[in-house]
C-alpha cells in the first residue's frame, strides 16, 4: 500500500500540487511524503479540548498520519518546553495565545517556517516576522458576567475596566492565573500598555482585592458563570459565547469594555528540536487551511479566523462582536517584556501572590 501510495505522489510531484480525501486545500506532495514518513505527530494544544481533538483527527484522517496529543495551557506548555530545552516531549503547539508562544520564541525554544499557506493570512500581523508562529484565529478580550445574579445582588454591569475595582464587587471576579494562562499575561501586557507601566501595575494590584479565584486555565472563569459561582468573569468573549450557545446559560451577558480592549491571536508553531520534522512542517499547512480552522464552530470555538479562505463563524458576529473594536497592541513589547511584567506583578502582590498563584 505504502508503495503505491508512493507512486500515485510521485505522478503528482509534476504537478506541484496534491489535494487530500476531499479536500479544497492543495498540499506540497514533497511535503507530505516526508511526513507520511515521519509517520507520527505530537501535538500540544492550548485550545479547547473538542477543537483540538477535532484538528487532531481532521489531520490524521487527511494525511493517514499517527497523531497523539495532550491539552495543556499555554503556561504549562511554556514551562514544559522550557525545562526540555531543545530536546521537546512534543512536535508542534496549537492553539492559545501569543504572549508564551513569543517568550518561547525570543528563547529559541521554537523553530522558524516559511509556511506556504500564510499568504492567506489578513495581514503581517498575523504571524511572527520571521516565521516562529502563525496566527489561526483572532479573540476579543472582555468581561462575561451572570446578569441574575447581578440584578438580584442589585449592581450595574461593569462597562470598563476602570469598573472592575470598585469596592462593591469584591469577590466576584474571577481572572486567569499569570504563571499559568496566556489569557492573564494579555490581561498584564494590556492594562500596561492602556494605562502605562506603573499605574499598569498598580491597577493589577487593586484588581487582586476584587478577586475571589485565579484559575489555571485562561477559559476556566467563562465555565462558571452561567452556575453564578463566578459573577463576573475576565476574559475570551468567544468563551462565553460557547456557554451561552453550546451550554444553553442565557444568563451570561458578554461586555467590550467601553474605553477599549486588546485582542489574543491563536497561534501554532513547531518546537526546536522536534523529532518529527516533516510532519510538524505538514500540520503548520494544514493549521492554515480551511480544512482545519473551519472545524472551530463547529466544536465550540467562535474565535475570528484569520485566513482569507475560510469562512466566518456565524456566531460571533451574531453576538454583536466587532473583530476590529481593538487598541492597537505592541506585540514586540509584549515579546520583549512579558516574563519581567509577570515578576514585577508578583512582587507587587507580595505575600498575596504566595497561595493564590500556585501553577499546580
Amino acid at each position: 500500500m505504502k508503495k503505491i501510495l508512493s507512486l500515485v505522489l510521485a505522478v503528482l510531484m509534476l504537478l506541484g500540487c496534491v489535494s487530500f480525501a476531499g479536500a479544497e486545500t492543495e498540499f506540497d506532495p514533497d511535503l507530505v511524503a516526508a511526513a507520511q514518513a515521519d509517520g507520527e505527530l505530537v501535538v500540544y494544544g492550548s485550545c479547547e479540548e473538542e477543537y483540538l481533538q477535532a484538528a487532531c483527527d481532521g489531520y490524521e484522517k487527511l494525511f493517514g498520519i499517527k497523531v497523539t496529543h495532550q491539552r495543556l495551557s499555554t503556561g504549562e506548555v511554556q514551562a514544559k518546553i522550557e525545562e526540555e530545552n531543545g530536546n521537546p516531549s512534543a512536535d508542534v503547539w496549537f492553539g492559545g495565545t501569543t504572549d508564551p508562544y513569543n517568550i518561547c520564541a525570543k528563547e529559541g525554544l521554537l523553530q522558524t517556517y516559511e509556511a506556504k499557506n500564510a499568504v492567506h493570512l489578513l495581514g503581517d500581523a498575523y504571524r511572527d516576522a520571521e516565521g516562529a508562529w502563525y496566527g489561526i484565529y483572532k479573540g476579543i478580550l472582555g468581561f462575561m458576567v451572570n446578569t441574575e445574579e447581578l440584578e438580584r445582588m442589585k449592581l450595574d454591569v461593569p462597562q470598563d475596566w476602570q469598573d472592575l475595582l470598585k469596592p462593591e464587587y469584591k469577590g466576584l471576579i474571577w481572572l486567569s492565573n499569570y504563571n499559568t494562562a496566556g489569557t492573564a499575561k494579555l490581561v498584564i501586557n494590556t492594562m500596561i500598555q492602556k494605562y502605562g507601566h506603573d499605574e499598569g501595575i498598580k491597577y493589577l494590584v487593586d484588581l487582586d482585592k476584587n478577586i475571589q479565584v485565579y484559575t489555571k486555565s485562561g477559559s476556566g472563569p467563562s465555565k462558571n458563570v452561567g452556575t453564578g459561582e463566578c459573577v463576573i468573569g475576565i476574559g475570551f468573549l468567544h468563551d462565553g459565547i460557547y456557554q451561552i450557545v453550546d451550554n444553553g446559560y442565557d444568563n451570561i451577558g458578554l461586555v467590550i469594555p467601553s474605553t477599549g480592549t486588546s485582542f489574543e491571536i491563536g497561534a501554532t508553531a513547531i518546537f526546536k528540536g522536534a523529532k518529527h520534522d516533516a510532519a510538524a512542517k505538514l500540520w503548520i499547512e494544514y493549521a492554515l487551511s480551511p480544512e482545519c480552522v473551519e472545524q472551530a464552530d463547529e466544536f465550540g470555538s467562535y474565535q475570528f479566523l484569520v485566513i482569507d479562505n475560510a469562512e466566518q463563524p456565524k456566531q460571533a458576529a451574531e453576538f454583536g462582536l466587532d473583530p476590529e473594536n481593538v487598541m492597537k497592541y505592541d506585540f514586540e513589547d509584549a515579546k520583549q517584556n512579558t516574563t519581567t511584567y509577570i515578576a514585577e506583578v508578583m512582587e507587587a502582590l507580595g505575600a498575596a501572590a504566595d497561595d493564590r498563584f500556585q501553577t499546580k
